[in-house]
């Protein structure tokens, strides 16, 4: 499909778009969300909700979040240093992340860094596993991270602020506040995170060196009700930070790196008898300097500029029956000290259809085109099926392809990019079955992925290019597990994920580099009035640092754990008091090679709400 067809499409959805507003009108809902695909069409496969209770108990960073209530495995070198996930054994360039329904992955290298993004910025985060390019386009192999800024319209004022100071001259604040009636809703959100960074070594002499960091984000949702039918919002977020890079040995030369990141969408929403139309505009940018001296002046540095469009019109044929078409139009500049000035532009129509077939059956199923400029992009699709056969035992099937586009470093790099590079394209397929009882659930999910025309850089001669080589097998099981009991003033809570993955080139048979074979992480939680104690592991077996599988590099495995208390004060329980001691058993370990972790080290939090 040529960009000309994308637009002759869009040009006569908008016509019904018009047409639309003559039928019935319905008043829109109280709680506006704008990753709507979300909740309409991904009912058949697995998504955890991470509510605000997990959230605050967890540190700031998206990657302590996740790393300790899912599968997802984070590559960290270093506390607080360039943090990047494997989800289902893919690498970071196959993992989405989406803000308020809009793919954020760096167009200059393809993937997100989980440490610049400060969570207590987002009311809501979900957590989809397996293949999503049919809705969220490029990356969303091995699955997406959904944050998102829900605004609701009824009469409420509420201020939160929150600060933590902890080991290592570490500080944290944020501040929260919301104003909204029934016409007008508002969220603001400011965080502040600092650190010296400067922990000792597990049983080694020696400490982290030039590991202080700082940054600061803000973010904010404005959403205004025209009348009982439209709806104005805007979203808007910045995140600025700056981080030196740690030593392995103290010889060596001392670099930092400078981020700035904003985001700027606006959105009209409407409501039109059966169909529900949503049409957004958006601005990206990214900007980094990286300083390979500290004490000199030079950098190199990278800038990327994004303009979207998106038009989303929903169509509820019936009460059971849903069909959704979304177009988009994304045109994005980059360019920097070793990067050639690049452009593309890339047009895309969706079409995703849900049937609620009976209150037990439902299926869903979705296509995507693209048409661009600097590649061929291929037809893709979805399908899945969820039926609940009893009020025990639900199921789940879902299978897609899916693929990943070349970034602007593989493609124009100086001296090394190439302009001949496919996507990555993928074809995976998934089962999973949950069970239910009283207090407890239990969900097991076994899933496929056969990738090829994987990007990887190669030396070719004395020059490293980009080149679609390796094909990958991943296979794999994961199980989620809860637990809830109450009786008089006391709640018990458990909660467990494990992951088995099994990821390997075809050609080789071995292993891909950190990807282990099993991760599994959890928390035991205790309420008794005021008073709440949890406890949260994590174990990751061994990892491979080396692709011929040489056993002699790999990284052990590792147990670790944090113990909490907080307690709140006051009739309305306005004031919250909270210690935590984190790496409680003072566990030596890294999961990269040569990058130590800190040990024991302990930390204090105060909540008020106003």
């Amino acid at each position: 499909m040529t960009l000309k067809k994308i637009i002759l499409v869009f040009t006569v959805l908008l016509c019904q778009y018009i047409w639309a507003q003559q039928d019935t009108i319905v008043q829109l809902k109280e709680v506006v969300i704008s990753d709507t695909q979300l909740k309409n069409f991904t009912n058949t496969q697995s998504i955890l909700t991470l509510n605000d209770s997990v959230i605050n108990i967890n540190q700031s960073s998206l990657t302590s979040l996740l790393n300790y209530n899912t599968t997802v495995y984070f590559k960290e070198n270093g506390l607080g240093m360039v943090s990047s996930p494997s989800f289902r054994g893919t690498t970071a360039q196959q993992t989405a992340v989406v803000w308020n329904g809009i793919n954020i992955n760096s167009q200059l290298n393809g993937q997100t860094d989980f440490n610049v993004i400060n969570t207590r910025d987002f009311n809501a985060i979900d957590v989809r596993a397996g293949g999503g390019s049919v809705i969220y386009g490029s990356s969303a192999i091995g699955g997406s991270i959904h944050l998102n800024n829900e605004l609701e319209y009824k009469k409420k004022f509420t201020n939160s602020v929150r600060a933590n100071y902890g080991s290592f001259n570490t500080f944290g604040a944020n501040y929260t506040g919301t104003v909204a009636d029934d016409k007008f809703s508002a969220a603001l959100s400011i965080t502040r995170n600092s650190s010296d960074n400067d922990y000792d070594y597990v049983g080694k002499d020696g400490h982290n060196l030039n590991g202080q960091y700082y940054n600061n984000s803000a973010s904010a949702t404005v959403g205004y009700k025209i009348n009982q039918t439209n709806i104005l919002t805007l979203y808007s977020y910045l995140f600025d930070g700056e981080r030196h890079f740690s030593l392995i040995f103290p010889s060596e030369t001392r670099t930092k790196y400078y981020n700035l990141n904003t985001r700027n969408m606006l959105e009209w929403t409407g409501n039109y008898g059966r169909f529900t139309s949503k049409l957004k505009g958006a601005f990206l940018s990214e900007k980094y300097k990286y300083y390979d001296n500290i004490y000199d002046e030079g950098y190199d540095y990278g800038k990327s500029e994004s303009v979207i469009g998106n038009y989303d019109l929903l169509f509820q044929i019936n009460d059971k029956i849903k069909l959704n078409s979304v177009f988009n139009f994304t045109q994005t500049k980059g360019y920097g000290s070793n990067l050639e000035g690049a452009e593309r532009s890339i047009g895309s129509a969706s079409l995703l259809f849900s049937h609620a077939v009976t209150q037990k059956l439902l299926y869903e199923a979705g296509l995507r085109k693209e048409a661009t400029n600097n590649y061929d992009s291929p037809l893709l699709y979805s399908a899945g099926v969820r039926y609940r056969v009893s009020d025990f035992y639900l199921v789940r099937v879902n299978g897609s392809k899916n693929f990943r586009i070349p970034t602007f470093q593989d493609l124009y790099w100086q001296g090394s990019g190439n302009t001949d590079l496919k996507p990555e394209s993928s074809v995976q397929g998934e089962i999973g079955n949950e069970f239910t009882v009283k207090n407890a659930s239990l969900t097991l999910t076994g899933y496929y992925i056969k990738l090829k025309d994987m990007l990887r850089w190669l030396p070719t001669g004395s020059v490293w290019r980009p080149q679609n080589t390796d094909r990958v097998r991943t296979y794999g099981l994961e199980a989620a597990f809860k637990y809830t009991k109450e009786f008089n003033n006391h709640r018990f809570a458990f909660n467990a994920v494990y992951g088995y993955t099994k990821s390997e080139d075809e050609t080789t048979g071995y292993q891909l580099i950190y990807v282990p074979y099993h991760k599994a992480s959890g928390a035991l939680s205790y309420n008794y009035k005021k008073l709440s104690a949890y406890y949260q592991f994590l174990y990751v077996g061994e990892v491979f640092t080396r692709s011929d599988n040489n056993s002699r590099y790999n990284i052990d495995a590792y147990n670790t754990g944090n113990v909490g208390v907080e307690y709140n004060f006051g009739k309305s329980k306005i004031y919250r008091l909270g210690a935590q001691v984190l790496n409680v058993w003072n566990a030596d370990y890294v999961n990269v090679d040569s990058r130590q972790m800190p040990g024991i080290n302990y930390n204090i939090y105060i909540t008020l709400k106003l």
